[in-house]
């Protein structure tokens, strides 16, 4: 027992040494987010503002692109005071930043240390953007803060089952080994999850014995739902983190029932820095207010109290490439309510999904993809699936069957789509797999339709 407190104390000093080389503020920014989570949100909104008008009065002074876009709209650094005065701003999208992208670099730029970094192009093409090395910390820390909701602590085990958003991907061996040293954790590709592939990962989950299991929602479920089939048992951690894509309540349930543990769903974008948590209370996601602005809103771009709406981020500590209310293509539900756990930030229920994960039908309703989950979750002979809208009238049902699929379960299929739409015409899509995104992620749903449309209003800024 002596032994374990020992090993769990060597691994907590190197991960804060490793992570401390990178900077040097490191652990006491963990310890005092640690401690601010409990403040009431007033006090947290007071902080915020602060911040802001430091990244506002920074952002009209260095980077050419916002001293444009203000003096074009009438506005000086004094105009943007508080949260609210944020709607006085345009939305920022990923078009006009790479239209614009020589305008977004600050005047000093080479006296910064920071680091040029991608998306995970789950929605096409890889996204560009710069990071300031105290800014990728400060998510680093934020990140950790919100693991021990579920009880983690710095240099606890954790693997991780994802693809290149969260890290995961090709390096060097010693690099990688280095990494995964020094941070107690291991890592294994989401691309790598045939039948091979998996029996690895219970071997070393066995092995290794994590106390923590993180990735992307549907890459644990597929690893939840091979466990059960397979009638294997791996070590149970103590909790799991879904993160990247929309966790189903169908995937929360198996996955909670596979690994005999809380699950616990967390939402974050290192361009603008949005990060939000689920607590033990699961009452919704904990939207963190330490490192960036998150903005519910209308198609108009006003500011949402409640309900469902258009994400939109503003960074607070990126000096190397300020995000000033920027479009995130997600969509989230926004609470009224406090959570009872005592923690000052206001709660997304859900993330809805991405403006490309609602369909449209021909009569001009909208379906989220929760409806195809419902379906597909309770036909346990389709191993995966994705609904491709290819037109307004057309969609393409792509599926990964096991050999009790038959002609019955594909006629209920269609009898629950038309239940929606009857002007949907329904192609079926028989393959062996679901490919996934260059980021290893899995789209149940996309929308070709409005990925060749504006999204609304909120699109339609000009790009200088």
């Amino acid at each position: 027992m002596q032994t374990s407190g020992n090993s769990g104390t060597l691994s907590k000093y190197l991960f804060i040494f490793t992570h401390e080389v990178g900077d040097i503020e490191f652990y006491p920014t963990y310890s005092r987010l640690v401690k601010s989570q409990w403040k009431p949100y007033e006090e947290l909104k007071a902080e915020q503002e602060k911040q802001l008008r430091n990244i506002i009065y920074y952002s009209y002074y260095n980077i050419p692109y916002y001293h444009r876009l203000f003096d074009s709209l009438g506005l000086k650094p004094e105009s943007i005071r508080t949260i609210e005065d944020l709607q006085k701003l345009p939305i920022l999208t990923k078009s006009v930043i790479r239209e614009n992208w020589e305008d977004f670099k600050p005047l000093h730029l080479n006296r910064m240390k920071y680091q040029e970094e991608t998306t995970g192009g789950s929605t096409g093409t890889p996204f560009k953007y710069r990071i300031t090395s105290h800014d990728r910390f400060l998510s680093g820390a934020i990140l950790y803060r919100g693991w021990g909701y579920g009880g983690y602590q710095l240099g606890d085990k954790t693997i991780f089952l994802a693809g290149t958003s969260l890290g995961v991907g090709p390096k060097p061996y010693l690099v990688k080994r280095f990494h995964e040293i020094a941070r107690n954790l291991r890592k294994f590709s989401s691309f790598d999850m045939d039948d091979k592939g998996m029996r690895q990962f219970v071997s070393v989950m066995n092995t290794f014995k994590p106390k923590f299991l993180r990735g992307y929602a549907s890459s644990i479920y597929f690893f939840a739902r091979w466990l059960e089939e397979n009638d294997l048992k791996v070590h149970q951690p103590m909790s799991v983190f879904t993160t990247s894509e929309k966790l189903y309540p169908q995937m929360r349930e198996k996955i909670s029932k596979v690994f005999g543990c809380d699950v616990y769903d967390g939402y974050g974008l290192n361009d603008d820095g949005v990060t939000a948590f689920e607590c033990s209370e699961h009452r919704g996601m904990h939207i963190y207010t330490e490192r960036s602005i998150a903005e519910v809103v209308d198609e108009d771009g006003n500011q949402l109290d409640h309900g469902e709406g258009r994400i939109v981020g503003t960074s607070l500590h990126n000096y190397a490439m300020p995000f000033l209310r920027y479009d995130t293509g997600d969509i989230g539900n926004l609470l009224e309510e406090e959570c009872p756990c005592g923690r000052g930030y206001k709660l997304l229920k859900e993330i809805c999904g991405r403006s490309g994960d609602i369909l449209i039908t021909p009569e001009g309703k909208a379906i989220n993809s929760l409806f195809f989950a419902t379906i597909f979750d309770e036909i346990m002979s389709v191993r995966e699936y994705q609904i491709v809208q290819e037109k307004l009238d057309r969609i393409v049902v792509r599926i990964s069957t096991g050999r009790d699929f038959d002609q019955k379960q594909l006629q209920d299929i269609v009898r629950l789509i038309k239940a929606r739409s009857q002007g949907w015409n329904i192609e079926f899509d028989i393959v062996d797999r679901i490919e996934k995104t260059r980021a290893g992620k899995y789209k149940y749903v996309i929308n070709k339709v409005m990925s060749e449309q504006s999204h609304g209003k909120l699109s339609a800024f000009p790009s200088s």
